[in-house]
């Protein structure tokens, strides 16, 4: 069983790894953005909320967003294990999640940080908005996410380096490439 979380700045490949994970090791990956842009979509109560900050490029408050993954960490099919992608964002976040799964007697396996410079996240998200369309990829934007992630975020990466399960994997070149070091790198942490 695995129970582990892939973060990185926006545009790393968070997404795209995770997908590749979960296949290979047969877990479910769970992207809070995903469940955000659902919600958006559905013009639910809560993607109305959301979609107030996401299109500034701000974080979802913690209370909505904690409710959110707590519902999802207790549906049945996480019982193999997980993949949060998104989720902690923040050490407030970072101490709910814990409390979440010592609820279960869990705790994580591996933290996998994606690795970037920022300036090639920047053009990678340009093309990525011109692709799809999504209203949060402008410059603007996307550099007051990078900053927000510099912000908050790599206090989340300090937390999970300081309790010995961080491993950190270059995002930068072609798909498969990263997904060969991602997978070595998963398997040298659960063989530590």
């Amino acid at each position: 069983m695995t129970r582990m979380l892939i973060i990185g700045p926006p545009g790393s490949g968070k997404g795209t790894q995770a997908e590749r994970i979960s296949e290979r090791l047969g877990v479910v990956a769970i992207s809070t953005g995903d469940i955000f842009r659902a919600n958006v979509k559905g013009e639910t109560p809560l993607g109305i909320e959301a979609k107030k900050y996401m299109d500034n490029g701000d974080f979802v408050p913690d209370s909505v967003t904690n409710k959110m993954v707590r519902d999802r960490l207790n549906e049945s099919d996480v019982e193999n294990g997980f993949l949060l992608d998104g989720y902690p964002r923040t050490t407030a976040q970072v101490d709910y999640l814990d409390e979440i799964l010592a609820d279960g007697d869990e705790k994580l396996d591996v933290v996998l940080q994606l690795t970037a410079d920022d300036e090639e996240l920047v053009h990678r998200l340009l093309g990525r908005a011109k692709e799809t369309g999504r209203s949060d990829d402008n410059e603007a934007v996307i550099r007051h996410r990078l900053d927000l992630y510099h912000e908050q975020t790599e206090a989340v990466v300090a937390k999970y380096a300081e309790r010995g399960i961080l491993t950190q994997v270059d995002g930068i070149g072609p798909i498969d490439e990263v997904t060969n070091r991602v997978m070595q790198a998963i398997k040298a942490a659960q063989a530590a």
